[in-house]
């Protein structure tokens, strides 16, 4: 269990750190949507592929 509060912490600190460096970009809410849909469905599709490989 201790483990468990520990990953969620560091998922955290990492959601974080990824926030900090978008907004850093200083880009409006249309564009970073945007870019934050493309880069789901990159990552959905690898999954996709992934799967049907292994």
């Amino acid at each position: 269990m201790g483990n468990d509060v520990l990953q969620i912490v560091v998922l955290l600190g990492w959601l974080i750190l990824a926030a900090g460096a978008f907004a850093s970009f200083r880009l409006d809410w249309r564009s970073g949507l945007r870019l934050a849909l493309v880069w789901a469905a990159i990552f959905t599709g690898l999954a996709i592929v992934i799967s049907m490989i292994v």
